[in-house]
């Protein structure tokens, strides 16, 4: 026994000191167990289940009850923020088209009307050109007129042409004569 006892406490399955008990089996599997087992089961599981359903999942149930509410609200606002921007944006685009087109009719009514001012300017100014020339080439026959009504020695009087030169030079009589007609 004495070898038994060493070789129970080596393997460390040797019955215990004093032992002689009878053979005992694992408790859950013990028939003897099962009532109590079954009685105490229904017990646990009956005060769970009215704890679970009076106390927690109500709880739970208006948390996510006002989770699935915030959640619509939230989609609904959005919804309507975005036809207010959607408005507001085709507001805005119709609004920079109106500016766009008037200010192209303000463009094209300003250059119509420069156009008639400068246009309106610009036979003024020929008409005042045209009556200077006009009083200029009066003034140049009436000088003509003069210089050779005057006497005929101021008459210019035909030379040869002389190289190249087309014109005859002026003696010093034709200037002076000119030149008094003028003053």
């Amino acid at each position: 026994m004495a070898s038994n006892e060493q070789e129970g406490h080596i393997a460390g399955t040797g019955t215990p000191a004093g032992g002689g008990h009878g053979e005992t089996t694992f408790p859950p599997f013990d028939p003897v167990n099962f009532t109590p087992m079954l009685i105490w089961l229904s017990l646990s599981f009956g005060l769970f289940y009215l704890l679970m359903s009076k106390i927690a999942l109500p709880r739970v149930e208006s948390i996510l009850h006002a989770r699935a509410h915030k959640i619509t609200k939230d989609i609904g606002e959005a919804n309507a923020f975005r036809a207010r921007s959607e408005k507001a944006a085709a507001a805005h685009d119709k609004t920079i088209a109106d500016a766009k087109a008037k200010a192209l009719a303000l463009a094209q009514e300003t250059h119509a009307r420069l156009t008639a001012e400068t246009e309106i300017n610009r036979l003024a100014l020929e008409a005042e050109l045209n009556a200077r020339l006009a009083a200029s080439r009066r003034s140049l026959a009436r000088w003509r007129r003069r210089s050779f009504s005057t006497s005929p020695a101021n008459r210019p009087t035909q030379r040869p042409l002389q190289g190249r030169s087309q014109r005859a030079k002026p003696d010093a009589g034709e200037f002076r004569c000119s030149m008094r007609s003028l003053s």
